[in-house]
């Protein structure tokens, strides 16, 4: 069932946006202590601003803001904070998000009508795949959402394949939420195991924390590993905590829907003003119906294209490409622009790497080094042959660092990290 709003027309969206906008500058204009100071330095009439379009007269809110005023953009009493969340600390330090009942609420509304959009109804057994614990907004957020559209939930957490098997066998599990890359290591395991997965209950993988496709919303290298093993829907969503609100792909995996009613979305250039339709730009949104700690402007750090025409699944709602990159991770590297995605995807795409690392430095002449940490077991005829595919793909060569296995997987998996580490940004500690 599609939201009527999602069946709407432009102007009927803009309307809905420009009423809750107004509801949302007036809440944190009378209760958010940053605002309120936001407002006050810069001679902000908040009444002034009543449209979409009036977003441009504020400025925009960072990570760097709401790390150092945590606390100021708290909207309410701590009493009425029912749960607490942070960040996984990508881009910097993890901040802290406090959750009111209302917030869990607009959460699992949120969950529930992604997960609609991917095809998931009432008599669907979702299986997670990912923890729901460790402060960890997004596997409640799945709980919670499965829960509102009436689904079964199977609560398996991360790693495990043989748990996984055993509970897609036990509980007849239709949907996985997943990372992309354990699919592969849940093929892998029944391959080794004798399991019939292509005759397995499940039908479809949603799919959270790596990209399934390119630009032109073709399977990538990895989504195309994975559909040529196991032929299930493969569906892309993005999300973070700082939006609690997710861009889930819809059968035609045309890009990530927009869920008008819980957010507005920007497409920024550098100098923070709108990117021209269709071009590229750092995604930034303002929430709309949060009490606990709503943001107006908030700037992702995500560069992708914001798609407006109609979607052939019936919806009329903008859709967001996939991430081509983070803007504090843009490279330049002996005259050519990357970003570390672009990388990942040649690397994933040699067959026999396996574990990788890729590290941007500061060079001896001030400019930026880019390094593949990769295993020494790794032959001198394969690096050859690496440093060819990254020349093809990339038309630069980056330098190879050999590490051992520990090294490797120190680099891979660091302590008290949520997940793996395929990038490290070594610019950002000098």
């Amino acid at each position: 069932m599609i939201p009527e709003i999602e069946k709407a027309s432009p102007m009927e969206i803009s309307n809905l946006q420009n009423t809750k906008l107004q509801e949302a500058i007036a809440y944190v204009a009378k209760h958010s202590p940053y605002y309120k100071r936001l407002f006050l330095e810069n001679n902000i009439n908040s009444n002034a601003i009543k449209t979409v379009e009036d977003l441009q007269k504020l400025p925009i809110t960072t990570k760097d803001d709401f790390q150092e005023y945590n606390n100021d953009f708290l909207c309410v009493p701590k009493s009425e904070i029912v749960d607490y969340v942070t960040t996984s600390g990508t881009l910097g330090k993890p901040v802290t998000f406090g959750l009111t009942d209302k917030d869990l609420e607009r959460l699992a509304y949120n969950e529930a009508t992604s997960f609609a959009t991917a095809g998931v109804t009432k008599d669907d057994v979702v299986q997670l795949t990912t923890t729901l614990d460790r402060r960890f907004m997004a596997g409640l957020a799945y709980f919670l959402g499965t829960r509102k559209l009436g689904a079964a939930m199977v609560r398996v957490g991360s790693g495990i394949p043989e748990l996984q098997w055993d509970s897609i066998h036990r509980f007849q599990t239709t949907y996985l939420v997943v990372v992309p890359s354990f699919l592969l290591k849940l093929i892998s395991y029944a391959e080794a195991n004798g399991i019939d997965y292509q005759n397995s209950s499940v039908k479809a993988a949603i799919c959270i924390g790596e990209p399934l496709r390119d630009q032109d919303f073709n399977l990538n290298t990895l989504g195309s590993k994975i559909k040529e093993k196991w032929d299930i829907d493969l569906y892309s969503t993005y999300a973070s905590t700082e939006m609690s609100t997710a861009f889930t792909e819809c059968s035609a995996h045309q890009g990530g829907h927009h869920i008008p009613e819980l957010i507005i979305t920007e497409i920024l250039d550098e100098n923070g003003n709108l990117v021209n339709n269709g071009e590229v730009g750092e995604l930034a949104f303002t929430t709309l119906g949060i009490e606990g700690m709503p943001l107006l402007r908030y700037t992702t750090g995500d560069m992708m294209r914001a798609h407006h025409e109609p979607c052939i699944c019936g919806r009329s709602t903008m859709r967001l490409s996939p991430v081509l990159g983070r803007k504090k991770h843009m490279i330049k590297y002996k005259g050519t622009t990357l970003y570390p995605q672009s990388v990942i995807e040649v690397l994933t795409s040699f067959e026999g790497l396996g574990m990788y690392v890729i590290e941007v430095i500061i060079g001896e002449l001030g400019t930026d080094k880019l390094l593949i940490h990769i295993s020494d077991v790794l032959t001198a005829l394969q690096q050859k042959e690496l440093k060819e595919h990254l020349r093809a793909n990339l038309r630069v060569v980056p330098d190879l660092v050999l590490n051992t296995k520990e090294e490797l997987k120190a680099k891979k998996f660091p302590e008290m990290s949520r997940k793996p580490i395929s990038f490290i940004d070594s610019r950002e500690t000098l």
